[in-house]
């Protein structure tokens, strides 16, 4: 066999191989890694072997489809068999690493490329400042990005510019992240629409729309193109806000802008208007996504199952599930959970019962979710013993109860008068988080309140104290309420104003128990006071209250200053 004819043969190999690696990049299914693992093997066989890049290439594939140990172990045995690392291997060994939260391994890899000599790639440090924001290290990638920077080490590209300003976006720091974009834009490597989505995304979800329509404004205005990802998180953020009619034209925005609209973005709009009540709109909104040739996701579905359940229309809500059914759609766990609730609002107990067990018998297996809607339903239909029960059957069927499970069953002891009950179980808690709840405690003190053991309630309250524990709103407005029951109005004061200096502002419920309480004991000028500073303040009475004002107007006199503080409450409403 001559030269040529031995070049020839190498060139027909090495094609047949680059094409079988390119098929299995674009296969699909179970048997993809299989099938990479097989041809792994058929070229370590191969004499002589193919070359590292090739080997690279494979190992790549198998990286794409997130299987990190298998192409860590692949890499483990190109070494045992002599095939020597290069840059690419060893980057693709430190991503899987990265990805596999065990970014110090990814580190230490860094330090076998300055032992063999060679630089470190951009790709490199680009992939460990991914890695430490994967790991919740954002300080760390933020501090190795800067000194990449200062001791100019590489140039950063848009990839790890990215990465540092989703890491920025992750931890809350969103201004720092804007900081970050405009220096982008200000050096020679300019930012694309996924570093301005990341911010966009960030400000939304920070309560910041009008500022992150004003960035999307300025993005386009120099010229980069939205994708739909911007375009969902404005959607997504309008709405959070109610400015559904807004969100609406930007959707229209982006159809003429000539970027479609997915699922995901008429889920958005179909969530927001249910939860506003406006479940016609919703249905509105799903028959043009239906015209756009989308198909409505059981996400969608379950959207609207909750704004029937939140009108309490559960008889629609089941016509949504038949419709899902007819479509193929299977409801999961969260859809029946919604359906449940919406029985349960309805005081529906029953049906809630047996859907809860149809449900289970299909072999669907209900979260900590779905037992907290059943527990606080069968709570509020007046079966606390059955609550109990399914309580037990909870935990012995693997189901870890979490801080709401506990303030449903507490919530609901005390309001079945067995405020001893709830208190020992509190007693047994042993997670520290449970036992330093403060809402769990808020719940004992209001129990052990209205069950008159109020003495009781305020060694709960002073509790807190010993354990560092800082009181809420409706903690102090509860003991506010005890202390006015004993007649220590004076004490009553001091902790309203004891309240604000903790850091703790009284709300309109605070101001309507004290004003109450102060009512029902005569003590009309204190009432007025608190009531002048309740205006102040832009918080109204209550109807029960207001009705208690009205009340004392003949017995203080025609020309009191009740009749002007109540005149002043109408003006205000």
């Amino acid at each position: 066999m001559n030269c040529t004819t031995l070049l020839r043969l190498r060139y027909y190999t090495n094609y047949h191989l680059n094409q079988r690696i390119l098929q299995l990049k674009n296969a699909s299914g179970p048997t993809k890694v299989n099938d990479a693992l097989q041809l792994f093997d058929e070229m370590l066989q191969r004499q002589p072997p193919p070359s590292i890049f090739q080997f690279t290439k494979l190992i790549a594939g198998i990286v794409k489809m997130k299987h990190y140990s298998t192409a860590l172990m692949l890499i483990k045995q190109m070494k045992l068999m002599g095939i020597p690392a290069n840059i690419y291997t060893i980057n693709i060994s430190i991503n899987c690493h990265c990805r596999s939260n065990q970014v110090a391994y990814g580190f230490a890899l860094l330090a076998t490329i300055f032992k063999q000599g060679h630089p470190p790639s951009l790709a490199t440090y680009t992939t460990l400042i991914h890695g430490l924001v994967l790991a919740d290290r954002v300080f760390e990638a933020v501090e190795l990005f800067k000194k990449l920077l200062r001791e100019k080490i590489c140039e950063p590209d848009q990839l790890m510019y990215g990465s540092v300003i989703n890491g920025l976006c992750k931890v809350g720091h969103t201004s720092k992240a804007l900081e970050l974009l405009r220096y982008m834009e200000s050096g020679s490597c300019k930012p694309d629409v996924v570093q301005y989505s990341a911010v966009i995304d960030s400000l939304c979800k920070d309560r910041m729309v009008d500022n992150a329509l004003e960035l999307f404004s300025h993005m386009t205005e120099k010229g980069v193109l939205a994708n739909i990802i911007a375009y969902n998180s404005l959607i997504q953020g309008l709405c959070n806000f109610g400015r559904e009619t807004e969100a609406a034209k930007m959707l229209m925005d982006m159809e003429e802008k000539g970027v479609s609209p997915g699922v995901d973005t008429f889920t958005i709009l179909v969530d927001s208007f249910c939860k506003k009540g406006c479940v016609k709109d919703a249905e509105l909104a799903v028959q043009a996504m239906v015209r756009r040739g989308l198909d409505p996701n059981v996400i969608t579905y379950s959207a609207l199952i909750d704004g029937y359940c939140l009108r309490g229309e559960v008889d629609e809500a089941e016509n949504v599930i038949d419709r899902m059914m007819e479509k193929d759609i299977v409801p999961n766990i969260v859809t029946y959970s919604i359906l449940i609730n919406g029985y349960c609002k309805k005081k529906q107990i029953d049906k809630a019962r047996h859907l809860f067990q149809e449900i289970q018998d299909k072999g669907l297996i209900p979260d900590v979710v779905t037992y907290n809607i059943m527990l606080q339903g069968l709570f509020l239909s007046g079966h606390p013993a059955t609550a109990i029960e399914l309580f037990n059957k909870m935990q012995e069927k693997g189901q870890a109860p979490n801080v709401y499970t506990y303030r449903i069953l507490l919530h609901g002891m005390c309001k079945n008068s067995q405020c001893y009950d709830a208190l020992a179980l509190f007693r047994t808690l042993e997670s520290k988080e449970l036992m330093e709840d403060v809402g769990l405690y808020s719940i004992l003190i209001d129990g052990y309140s209205k069950c008159g053991k109020r003495d009781l309630a305020m060694d709960l309250f002073d509790e807190l104290h010993v354990k560092g524990l800082k009181p809420n709103v409706r903690t102090y407005t509860v003991m506010i309420s005890v202390l006015c029951q004993q007649g220590l109005f004076g004490k009553a004061k001091d902790l309203l104003r004891k309240m604000e200096e903790n850091g703790c502002l009284p709300d309109s419920v605070t101001y309507n128990v004290i004003v109450q309480e102060f009512l029902k004991q005569k003590a009309f000028q204190e009432a007025e006071r608190l009531v002048e500073e309740m205006i102040s303040r832009g918080f109204s009475t209550d109807s029960a209250t207001f009705e208690m004002l009205l009340n004392q107007i003949p017995s203080t006199g025609q020309d009191s200053p009740m009749q002007t503080i109540i005149q002043k409450l109408i003006n205000s409403k």
